[in-house]
């Protein structure tokens, strides 16, 4: 049965989508779970769904102070799953340097340098699960999405040699790599298309689009006991989109 009673997780990208649903259910299943990201007042309401085992430390990821203060008030951790992540459609004769400073330092550099900052500051448990949440577009891109796609491709890799260096002390690093889900992004990629074109693009996923729910789920397997023997794999959830034939 699964079950993190007793685990501590952090989730960053905590305040909406999949990681306020990632915290709710590591909270159901018994964690106690710290919740950060930029925004308080999201982050205070996610936080009245939980239980008082629940914690709040507002944080800008790429803001040093607010960094440096998230790792200093940490307690050691069972678990970490990094939600933390930005997406903006640039084509690639529009992009500048500070386009890809804005979508790399939330997407790659903010996951290398907390776990660098967590190992070095001893905050991982042996046995601790960390869990990347990547995109089905790191191995299949997009237009207007080189940044996004190549972000999360460095992503995985740099979690397989987290995962690599760490195996001595147990601890794993896995990928999640979802499709469509239905969340702000869902929204925008609507509000993107007219309704006959946006049902047409729906209709290739033959299990529909992904709930922040079913994302959240594997989550919850991955940092759980029941997946000890799970390392360095990428999981892709894209409701059967990539195994369907019917393109047009």
């Amino acid at each position: 049965m699964l079950n993190l009673k007793g685990k501590t997780i952090l989730v960053t990208g905590a305040s909406s989508g999949i990681g306020a649903c990632v915290a709710k259910l590591c909270d159901d299943l018994g964690a106690n779970v710290i919740l950060t990201a930029r925004s308080k007042a999201k982050l205070t309401e996610v936080k009245s769904k939980l239980s008082e085992r629940s914690q709040v430390i507002v944080a800008d990821l790429t803001d040093e102070n607010e960094f440096q203060n998230l790792i200093l008030n940490l307690t050691a951790l069972d678990g970490f799953v990094h939600c933390a992540g930005k997406i903006q459609p640039f084509p690639i004769k529009f992009i500048k340097q500070k386009h890809i400073d804005e979508i790399f330092s939330v997407n790659l550099n903010s996951a290398i340098l907390l776990s660098s900052n967590l190992l070095k500051s001893k905050k991982f448990k042996n046995g601790a699960s960390v869990v990347f949440i990547s995109s089905i577009s790191a191995e299949f891109p997009y237009m207007g999405g080189a940044l996004y796609s190549a972000s999360k491709s460095a992503l995985e890799s740099f979690a397989r040699s987290f995962a690599l260096e760490n195996a001595s002390m147990k601890i794993r690093a896995n990928i999640v790599s979802p499709a469509l889900v239905k969340t702000e992004m869902f929204e925008q990629t609507k509000n993107a298309y007219d309704e006959a074109d946006f049902e047409k693009f729906i209709s290739h996923y033959p299990l529909g689009v992904g709930e922040p729910q079913d994302v959240a789920n594997t989550i919850a397997f991955l940092l759980s006991d029941l997946s000890k023997w799970i390392t360095g794999t990428t999981i892709r959830m894209d409701g059967g989109l990539l195994l369907n034939s019917k393109r047009d």
